[in-house]
């Protein structure tokens, strides 16, 4: 029998090329709800899931004992159940590499933008407010001589601190584990537990992965921790920080600023937030070019490709 592939987004044409010589492809036009995936699922051996999708044990229990591999398009896989998957023996897998530098790209982006007012600056003219040169216009934060915290110094995390070092920042960084000493050596980057970090650094990047520890990681009170007039970036996972408490800080103006390209409840973003104008928001673009994406939806097939056809996978996710 030729094997079912369930696609749950839209793919680029390479990497649908690869799913059609291994199986039968079938791709959703829409974001499926829970029961619309467990429904479309049924008889698979293949998913190729987004990372807007939960696939637990339940979602494996509806594809039945012939689901092999469920291979994730994005580094992160804390949509996947990846212990109820591996009991089921099926092999998870992820798309880690090739996102690094779009996303260490989009997050000093974001870091210009919020310190530099851009978006700020943008809507003033496109609101067609009237506006004159000064010495004090529209002032925003430099970068130069100043410090960035790194949480997560991980392969985007390291794309990050090369950016930083690059415009003159001084680099720390936190993190379940000391970098090897020849990055540090690299990065000239100064390893620190997170509250020194924060008490620390002019401006904080987030990178490390969401867990069970790092859920809410930035909440009321670490956020009063953080330097006065500070500056907060996240490219992760939206949970990392506590979307309200973050907006009162910046209202109150315990930070100076806040970028973000992540939500705890995507597509939804905490109303406060979109308030306020020193905060700048993008819809999940950190690895938006067609490169990038179109990379990892090939390593992703390629991880279908190899699994059904007995191979091992480019890039497993143990539990």
């Amino acid at each position: 029998m030729v094997p079912k592939i369930v696609v749950t987004g839209q793919l680029p044409e390479p990497a649908l090329r690869v799913l059609g010589e291994a199986g039968e492809v079938w791709v959703a036009e829409r974001a499926l709800r829970p029961d619309e995936l467990r429904e479309r699922v049924a008889g698979a051996a293949a998913l190729v899931t987004m990372v807007g999708d939960r696939v637990d044990g339940s979602v494996a229990e509806a594809a039945g004992p012939g689901l092999e591999v469920v291979a994730n398009v994005a580094v992160g896989y804390d949509n996947l159940d990846v212990k109820a998957l591996s009991a089921r023996g099926v092999t998870v897998t992820n798309t880690p590499g090739v996102l690094t530098e779009a996303t260490a790209d989009l997050a000093f982006g974001l870091l210009l933008m919020v310190t530099r007012r851009l978006s700020e600056g943008e809507r003033l003219l496109r609101s067609r407010t009237p506006w004159n040169f000064s010495l004090g216009f529209m002032l925003g934060a430099g970068l130069q001589g100043r410090t960035l915290g790194i949480v997560g110094l991980g392969q985007i995390g390291r794309a990050m601190a090369r950016r930083a070092r690059a415009f003159g920042l001084s680099i720390v960084y936190s993190g379940r584990n000391r970098a090897p000493a020849e990055v540090e050596a690299e990065l000239d980057a100064r390893h620190l537990p997170l509250d020194e970090l924060l008490r620390t650094a002019d401006f904080v990047s987030l990178h490390c992965p969401l867990t069970p520890q790092t859920r809410h990681l930035i909440n009321a009170d670490t956020l009063r921790t953080m330097k006065p007039g500070a500056y907060l970036v996240n490219t992760t996972r939206g949970p990392v920080v506590d979307e309200p408490a973050l907006a009162e800080a910046l209202a109150t103006g315990v930070l100076a600023g806040a970028a973000l390209d992540v939500f705890e409840k995507e597509p939804e973003v905490e109303p406060r937030l979109l308030e306020l104008d020193n905060v700048v928001v993008t819809p999940h673009l950190g690895s938006a070019t067609v490169e990038t994406r179109t990379e990892m939806a090939l390593l992703a097939a390629r991880n279908v490709a190899a699994v059904l056809a007995g191979e091992p996978p480019l890039s497993a996710v143990t539990a």
